[in-house]
């Protein structure tokens, strides 16, 4: 069984180690603080082996250089990464990683970044997206275009709706408020959003999320629906998603 060990970094990151008990294997997912990743899987007994970045932002990638110069881990990330470390292995989409046992299907989902890429892992039924898509939200729009972004999306649709999808930052409540601004007669969206506030009242996560259940809520993967169409506009879900991101961002 793939273990993944969740914990708090930075101000409002999410840091994963993964680690396969049969080999001893641990890969960070991102970087955001090598010290804190490293305390954290020192805890455990774990050996850090790997590096698996989704994309180039510092708050991803900017604990590499410290932590392969101290545990050796091999760094397994897109091209773009190359702007704060170096690489040992580059991936793109339709590529393939090994973690012991466990294999992770590399996807194109970018958009935020224009490399960032996701790491899927059908025998552990979890993706982790960086951040392309959270909880009731997906990621600025920093270097891509909407027919880019949503495509990327659409990939990340496709997946089995049983996937437990890791994100990357605690965003949920602020992502509820637009939410429910943006679709508002979505039921479903509306009970969520309730569970979400009192999550956080506790200073409970809100992540991992099933994608079966973002498919129903979060309206950045429903922009192909009609009522959000008709809402927002746009004679299609690539017209709707960059009205709906545009609104977003002003928010």
């Amino acid at each position: 069984m793939l273990e993944i060990h969740q914990f708090p970094c930075l101000s409002d990151n999410y840091g994963y180690l993964a680690h396969d008990p049969a080999s001893g294997e641990t890969a960070c997912i991102d970087t955001p603080d090598a010290a804190e990743y490293m305390k954290q899987a020192d805890a455990r007994g774990w050996k850090i082996t790997q590096i698996w970045n989704t994309h180039w932002h510092p708050d991803h990638a900017g604990g590499n250089t410290a932590i392969k110069e101290a545990t050796g881990a091999v760094i397994i990330a897109p091209q773009e990464v190359e702007r704060l470390s170096q690489i040992d292995q580059v991936v793109t989409d339709g590529d393939t990683v090994s973690l012991g046992g466990f294999s992770a299907n590399v996807i194109d989902v970018s958009g935020h970044t224009n490399g960032h890429i996701a790491y899927y892992l059908p025998q552990a039924g979890v993706a982790f997206v960086g951040d392309a898509v959270f909880a009731l939200g997906c990621g600025r729009m920093f270097e891509g275009q909407p027919d880019q972004f949503w495509a990327s999306l659409e990939r990340v649709k496709a997946l089995p709706p049983e996937t437990m999808l890791y994100c990357a930052h605690e965003y949920t409540a602020a992502n509820a408020k637009f939410a429910v601004h943006a679709d508002p007669d979505n039921a479903a969206l509306a009970q969520y959003a309730d569970e979400i506030a009192d999550k956080r009242s506790r200073g409970e996560w809100t992540v991992p999320m099933p994608l079966g259940r973002e498919l129903a809520t979060n309206p950045f993967l429903r922009a192909d629906k009609a009522s959000l169409q008709a809402r927002w506009g746009g004679g299609g879900p690539v017209e709707t998603f960059a009205a709906l991101r545009a609104a977003k961002d002003t928010f």
